[in-house]
């Protein structure tokens, strides 16, 4: 898997290098060097991975989907830098280097994260191997996950739920659509330019629903046993936030179980596609397995 996930990796970073060299000569100087150094941070790419896997899958040639991986990748960064800013999570470390505003300046990240984000369309809107239909479906996918039905929407249930206890089913739901809903966009994105893409809609999102929440548990379960080095960002900031967890909730015991159920799931919906990947069998067991 490692060698696979490497080429995803370089493959979409390559891209926004590309994107990104398109508008140097028009972007102010700083703000450049903020957009490249937020989106070009270390990361583990995993959404546009999630894209490319499912395009190999289907045997579509992987620069179709370039664009939507590329657009998917600034979209999660974008979400990152503003999740930093002192209005919100106020921290000072992300992929092990400091925060964007950190680095630059408070403003500087406000506008570095917008830029991203209208990026981020602006090259799904000119993606050169996508039909105009493709690339209409492809928008409105990644509007729906990002917006304030998606991901926005859980960002702010999330801020809500500081100090609070929610039930099981409400923390479900903040983390569906702040970790999850980019999640499954990703699968489906990886499937939009096929030909069977409706018949394999419904069973990528029971993958992808099931892969986001395991992700997320996960990502609550490191944060109370991992350390800030190996995390890259800081360790225990849920517990300093006194934010809503799955461990603050149902203890970790618990939540590496429910994580292992979600993960039970993602195998059983992948199981049932018309399709099988070997890369996303291993890539659903290391969301269990990562150390950061």
């Amino acid at each position: 898997m490692k060698s696979t996930l490497t080429s995803y990796q370089q493959r979409v970073e390559q891209t926004i290098q590309q994107q990104l060299k398109l508008h140097a000569h028009t972007v102010p100087e700083r703000l450049q060097q903020a957009l490249n150094y937020a989106s070009l941070s270390p990361g583990k790419r995993l959404r546009p991975a999630l894209v490319y896997a499912v395009a190999q899958s289907l045997g579509l040639p992987l620069e179709q989907l370039d664009a939507s991986a590329c657009a998917i990748e600034l979209i999660h960064s974008y979400s990152l830098v503003h999740d930093d800013l002192p209005a919100m999570d106020d921290d000072d470390l992300r992929r092990g280097q400091p925060t964007c505003h950190k680095q630059f300046d408070e403003a500087t990240a406000i506008l570095t994260g917008d830029g991203q984000l209208t990026l981020a369309f602006e090259i799904l809107a000119k993606a050169p191997l996508l039909s105009a239909q493709q690339k209409i479906d492809s928008i409105q996918l990644l509007a729906n996950a990002a917006g304030a039905q998606g991901m926005i929407a859980g960002q702010a249930l999330d801020i809500a739920a500081e100090n609070q206890t929610l039930t099981l089913e409400a923390l479900i739901q903040v983390h569906q659509l702040k970790t999850g809903a980019l999640i499954k966009t990703a699968l489906l994105l990886g499937a939009v330019p096929h030909n069977d893409y409706a018949n394999n809609q419904a069973w990528l999102s029971k993958l992808g629903e099931a892969l986001g929440l395991a992700f997320q548990i996960h990502d609550d379960i490191l944060d109370i046993e991992s350390d800030t080095a190996t995390l890259g960002k800081t360790q225990g900031r849920d517990q300093a936030l006194n934010k809503s967890t799955f461990p603050r909730l149902l203890g970790l015991d618990a939540s590496k179980q429910l994580r292992d159920d979600y993960i039970q799931q993602a195998h059983q919906a992948h199981h049932e596609l018309g399709f099988n990947s070997e890369f996303l069998t291993d890539l659903i067991n290391f969301i269990a397995q990562r150390k950061h």
